[in-house]
C-alpha cells in the first residue's frame, strides 16, 4: 500500500472507487452483522464460540470476534497460532496435529508465552513427543483427542482408539487431557439441508459415543469442540427438529466455525435450512477494474487466477453487471461476459465479486480494505497468512 493511500485512509479521503485493484474489500456493516449474529446464536444455545482463523488469517478480525464474546481462536497452522498469541489473544487451539521437530519446538515457544494454548493429537507417539517438549520448558500442555468423523484426513478412527489416546494424554506428566475435537469438514457443503442434517447427526453420534466412553473411563472431556458454518445450527440443536427422527442431544460444548464471518459463493449455493434463509450475509468481495472493452459482448479486467481461489465456483459479480459470467483469462486477466442487452462499462469501471471460496482467496492478499458504505475506514493486515520453512526457534534436542 502506498504512503499516499495510507494518508488518504487516515484522513478519511479514500473511497472504494479509489482502491488500486485487484483488492480484497470488506464491508464493515455486513462483517459486524455476521460477527454479532454468530455470537448471539452461541449465547442463546449455551455453547462457547471458538471461531476458526483459517478463514480470515487476521488478528484484527480475531480480536473483534473475541470482543463479541468468543472464548478463543482456532488455528489450522502454527503460523496462524503464532500471530494470534503475539497479538495477545486468548484460548488458541491448534486444530491440526503438529508432528515435526520444528513445529513442536514452535508450539513449545508458544506455550511459554501463553499457558492456555492447546493442540489436538491422534497418535500416541506424537503425544509422547508433545510431553517431552512440554517437560523441557516446565509447562503443562492441553491436548485434545482428534476424532475422525468420516473425512478420513486426520483423527483417531474409532471409540476404542480415542479412549486409549485420552488415557495416554492423561498419564503423561506434562500434558493435560483437555477434551475432544470432532470436525466434519466433508459435510459443510452438502447442498440439501435434510441430507446435511442427517449426515451431521450420524457423524456426531460417533462423537457422542466417544464422550460417553470417556466418561465411563473416568475421563469426561471438559471440551468437545467442532462444527462449522455449514452445520452450526445442526451441531448445536442436535437433530430433533432438523431430521424429525426424535430427541437427541448434541455432544458439543463449543463451535469453531470460520467462513460465517465473511461468507462466500460456495455457501450461497447450499440450502441453510428448511425453515430459514442464511442468517449471515456476504461481506467480502474482490474488486477488479475494467481494462479493455474491444471484444464485443465482454470486457477484460485486471483480476485473473492470482486474484481468486480456483477451488470453488467462479467469482459471482454483484452490482450493475450482476448476471455477467466471470472467467479467467490468465494470471492477471479476467473476462466478463456481459448480460444480454448490457453495454460495456467505461474503461476504469470497478466490478466487485463475491469471493468463490473465502479461505484460499484471502490467503492471496496481504491486507483487506475495510469500507463502510463508499468510504474506506481502515486497512486490516492479513498477518497470519503464508508459511515459513524455517522455524523461529531451533528444534528441541
Amino acid at each position: 500500500m502506498t504512503a499516499l493511500f495510507e494518508t488518504a485512509v487516515r484522513v478519511g479521503a479514500a473511497s472504494r472507487t479509489t482502491i488500486d485493484t485487484p483488492a480484497l474489500v470488506l464491508d464493515l456493516d455486513r462483517f459486524e452483522h455476521n460477527v454479532a449474529t454468530m455470537a448471539r446464536f452461541c449465547r442463546d444455545a449455551g455453547l462457547a464460540l471458538r471461531p476458526h482463523a483459517k478463514t480470515h488469517k487476521s488478528s484484527t478480525v480475531a480480536r473483534r470476534q473475541i470482543a463479541a464474546g468468543a472464548i478463543g481462536i482456532a488455528c489450522a497452522t502454527i503460523e496462524e497460532a503464532e500471530v494470534m498469541v503475539a497479538a495477545g489473544l486468548p484460548g488458541v487451539l491448534l486444530t491440526s496435529p503438529l508432528v515435526s521437530d520444528g513445529k513442536i519446538a514452535r508450539l513449545a515457544a508458544l506455550l511459554r508465552q501463553a499457558a492456555d494454548v492447546m493442540v489436538v493429537a491422534d497418535d500416541a507417539g506424537n503425544v509422547a513427543r508433545l510431553d517431552a517438549a512440554a517437560a523441557r520448558i516446565g509447562r503443562r500442555l492441553g491436548v485434545l483427542v482428534d476424532l475422525d468423523l468420516g473425512q478420513k484426513r486426520v483423527g483417531v478412527p474409532g471409540i476404542a482408539e480415542g479412549v486409549a489416546l485420552a488415557r495416554a494424554i492423561a498419564a503423561a506428566d506434562n500434558l493435560r487431557f483437555a477434551g475432544v475435537q470432532t470436525y466434519a469438514g466433508h459435510l459443510q457443503h452438502v447442498a440439501g439441508h435434510a441430507e446435511r442434517a442427517a449426515a451431521t447427526r450420524a457423524a456426531l453420534d460417533s462423537a457422542r459415543a466417544l464422550v460417553a466412553a470417556l466418561g465411563e473411563a473416568g475421563l469426561p472431556p471438559a471440551i468437545v469442540t467442532g462444527g462449522g458454518t455449514g452445520t452450526f445450527r445442526i451441531d448445536a440443536r442436535g437433530g430433533d427438529d432438523e431430521t424429525g427422527e426424535g430427541a437427541w442431544t448434541s455432544p458439543l460444548t463449543e463451535l469453531q466455525p470460520g467462513s460465517y464471518v465473511v461468507m462466500d459463493a460456495e455457501y450461497a449455493d447450499i440450502q441453510f435450512a428448511q425453515d430459514a434463509d442464511w442468517p449471515f450475509v456476504p461481506a467480502l468481495t474482490v474488486q477488479v477494474t475494467v481494462i479493455s472493452t474491444h471484444v464485443p459482448g465482454q470486457v477484460t479486467t485486471d483480476g485473473g487466477s492470482k486474484a481468486f481461489s480456483l477451488d470453488g465456483p467462479v467469482p459471482r459479480i454483484v452490482g450493475p453487471l450482476a448476471g455477467g459470467a466471470y472467467a479467467f483469462a490468465g494470471d492477471e486477466y479476467g473476462r466478463v461476459g456481459l448480460p444480454p442487452g448490457v453495454a460495456p462499462p467505461p474503461l476504469g469501471s470497478r466490478i466487485e465479486c463475491i469471493v468463490p471460496h473465502c479461505d484460499p482467496t484471502i490467503a492471496l492478499y496481504d491486507e483487506m480494505v475495510v469500507v463502510r458504505g463508499d468510504a474506506v475506514v481502515a486497512v486490516w493486515p492479513i498477518d497470519a497468512r503464508g508459511r515459513r520453512a524455517l522455524p523461529r526457534v531451533p528444534p528441541l534436542r
